[in-house]
């Protein structure tokens, strides 16, 4: 038996070349979930995977056995649902509707932007017919979401080897002139003319005569436009 417990993500990083020439094995999903299992390559060979635990093996990626050599991995072809809306009065909404039903009876769903796959299973096959939904049997490969924290960060399983650069580079210099002349189009004229005075007249008695006058001239001067839809109320 040949040992594998190497996985390459979709193949990243390697040249094309060398996955054109790489033995392939093909794995429905219930073996290609799994972390540990037995397989045969189209070389004729035992290979013995031993991945980390929770990883999900998906179509396209590549195992690296213990010589050195490269198998990709082909999603087998499997019996599924093929869940599509109904093109007389349906719409793409119903297969969000659809996938939230779904996922409320934690089934397993591969989600793509104009269909939803899923194992066989008669009953809910019926709910979704009556959700409007057509539901066709078929053979192909099946690639469900992974969870969200699924090991390796494998989780979308559709070819996602994105390398998110989420730097986030914002510069947030917080450069705030509050003068309040917010120009939200609404033309609000916040005059806010804070005329804090604060007119401390201490004198030798330190009596502490504070004539605070504070002005607030809360001017709020609604210039109404023509989309402004709040007419302003007279006194």
């Amino acid at each position: 038996m040949l040992q594998a417990s190497k996985l390459i993500a979709q193949g990243a990083g390697l040249a094309p070349v060398l996955l054109k020439r790489a033995a392939t094995v093909e794995l429905d999903w219930d073996v290609r979930q799994k972390s540990r299992f037995d397989a045969t390559d189209s070389a004729g060979r035992h290979l013995g995977v031993f991945l980390p635990r929770g990883t999900l093996v998906r179509g396209g990626d590549v195992l690296v056995t213990a010589d050195g050599s490269l198998v990709r991995v082909i999603a087998a072809p499997q019996p599924v649902l093929r869940i599509t809306p109904c093109p007389a009065h349906g719409s793409p909404f119903d297969l969000v509707r659809a996938a939230y039903h779904l996922g409320n009876r934690h089934v397993q769903i591969e989600l793509r932007s104009d269909h939803l796959k899923i194992e066989p299973d008669h009953v809910l096959a019926d709910m979704l017919r009556a959700m409007h939904l057509i539901v066709k049997p078929t053979e192909e490969g099946f690639e469900p979401e992974g969870g969200a924290y699924a090991a390796g960060g494998h989780a979308h399983g559709h070819g996602h080897g994105h390398a998110h650069d989420h730097g986030h580079a914002h510069d947030h210099g917080h450069a705030h002139d509050h003068g309040h002349a917010h120009d939200h189009g609404h033309a609000h004229d916040h005059g806010h003319a804070h005329d804090h005075g604060h007119d401390h007249s201490h004198g030798e008695s330190d009596g502490h005569a504070h004539g605070h006058s504070h002005k607030h001239d809360h001017g709020h001067g609604h210039a109404h436009g023509p989309h402004c839809k709040h007419d302003p109320q007279e006194p």
